[in-house]
């Protein structure tokens, strides 16, 4: 293979790792609020052990939402993490075919909506943890009316 049919691949590929760079950052994003979530369960695991009974009944309640919002934000996590293992295989894939002179672009077609639909589905957890964050947060607004 010459350098000439090299160069309209590598500008082919240049498209997933674009995708690859933008999606990194939003799992970046993603394991920092996971941290978060994480960091907030032990605050009020501490607040549930509290003498006072309502501070530790409220805290219960809270700790269940931060357990299910944990639980979304790894599968938020896993499916953009699977999201960029799909662009790096949709960019061996694009170089293996060009290699080998093959024509495959239903196969590409796939990897690449595997790609975006695992995205999507990440996203959709991701969503689901902000507006599940809203329920602890009026929790405690309530908690400190009380």
């Amino acid at each position: 293979m010459h350098l000439d049919q090299i160069v309209p691949v590598l500008q082919l590929s240049i498209g997933p790792v674009i995708l690859i760079s933008g999606i990194g950052l939003v799992l970046l994003s993603m394991t920092n609020r996971f941290g978060r979530v994480i960091d907030r369960t032990r605050i009020m695991a501490d607040m549930k052990r509290s003498d006072d009974e309502q501070i530790a009944e409220c805290a219960a309640k809270q700790i269940g939402i931060l357990i299910i919002r944990a639980r979304l934000m790894r599968h938020a996590i896993a499916l953009t993490s699977v999201s960029i293992l799909f662009a790096a295989i949709l960019i061996i894939t694009l170089f293996i075919l060009a290699l080998i002179h093959f024509e495959a672009a239903f196969l590409i077609f796939i990897i690449f909506t595997l790609c975006i639909v695992s995205l999507i589905a990440g996203l959709v957890f991701f969503i689901k943890d902000i507006n599940l964050s809203l329920s602890a947060l009026k929790l405690e607004i309530g908690a400190g009316d009380k």
